[in-house]
């Protein structure tokens, strides 16, 4: 049980304590008679469904005895989707002038929070049980059952499960993360906004775009979404579900030495991969280090190739740029 893994969990507990408090810092109030299937605001709709989708999968992975597998999903879903997209997400609605659709998030984050605790609550007990009695006071909803160890184990309808909504979510978050990739990658300046170019997209990738242009370019730091016929020398393209996007950088980095630097990257990062790998290949190395330095090696070879694939992907990205 290495130290490592065991600072991931800590991690992933102040994650989840701090989501909370975002939540309850932007109102995110349980609101009584909230009804996840009235949803309007397409953000909502999603983040229900894949509620819906985590709620299923860990149940049934509990009654199988599939403890792992259940862990996993609770992870998975507690940190990737709810604290790091949903609330990313979320706040350019819980921040703009639409009053509905800000009711409607805080309510539903609310809600979202609660079947996450519940979920959570047979493998962290004590966390769960904490955060739940912070949040009690958020309604009259739970006065009969004051702890959550008494709550009743979500049962949450399938119907709820939107999948051309989750689909548009899906490729937002898509598109922002690899622009988000394309930018660290090559270095481009935080303050940089340039502008977002759609060169070739389907009719309902457009309307999608479109409808999602706001909190596009909060998310991504760029100025604008703009459809073009082509992109610019110097423009940065990705793939997004099949449609070409670019990021016009030239102007904020030189492309020459971004392309140096990955190269040189790369080189380093495969020379560390060959060692890493070699010492794994060794028969004796593996039968007579200590487990945890076999799994470290490992998962530190698994994260260099990783970060090689990347890195590899952006250098062709500049050599395509010109």
């Amino acid at each position: 049980l290495s130290r490592q893994r065991i600072e991931g969990y800590r991690n992933f507990g102040t994650k989840l304590w701090n989501a909370t408090r975002f939540c309850q810092m932007n109102g995110c109030a349980r609101a009584e008679g909230f009804d996840p299937a009235a949803l309007k605001t397409p953000l909502n709709v999603w983040i229900v469904g894949q509620t819906v989708r985590t709620s299923q999968a860990v149940t049934k992975a509990l009654e199988d005895c599939a403890f792992d597998e259940a862990a996993g999903a609770l992870y998975r879903f507690t940190w990737n989707v709810f604290c790091d997209w949903y609330v990313e997400l979320s706040k350019p609605v819980l921040n703009g002038e639409d009053e509905a659709a800000r009711d409607e998030t805080r309510a539903t984050a609310a809600w979202v929070l609660d079947v996450i605790l519940k979920l959570l609550h047979p493998v962290m007990p004590f966390l769960t049980e904490e955060l739940w009695q912070e949040t009690a006071d958020f309604g009259a909803a739970r006065k009969d059952k004051p702890l959550l160890i008494s709550a009743d184990w979500p049962a949450l309808s399938p119907d709820l499960i939107k999948a051309e909504v989750e689909g548009e979510i899906d490729f937002v978050i898509a598109a922002v993360s690899e622009g988000r990739s394309v930018r660290a990658e090559l270095n481009v300046p935080v303050a940089a906004k340039p502008a977002l170019l759609v060169t070739e997209a389907s009719k309902a990738q457009q309307d999608v775009l479109t409808a999602n242009r706001a909190m596009i370019a909060q998310l991504l730091r760029v100025s604008d979404v703009q459809f073009v016929d082509a992109a610019p020398a110097g423009a940065i393209p990705f793939v997004v579900g099949g449609a070409s996007l670019a990021l016009p950088v030239a102007e904020f980095i030189d492309l020459t030495a971004e392309r140096a630097r990955l190269t040189k990257e790369v080189a380093s990062l495969a020379s560390d991969i060959e060692r890493t790998a070699k010492k794994l290949g060794n028969a004796d190395f593996v039968a007579r280090a200590p487990e945890e330095v076999v799994e470290e090696n490992r998962e530190r070879l698994a994260e260099s190739q990783a970060t090689q694939a990347k890195l590899e992907a952006a250098l062709a990205r500049l050599t395509q740029a010109g």
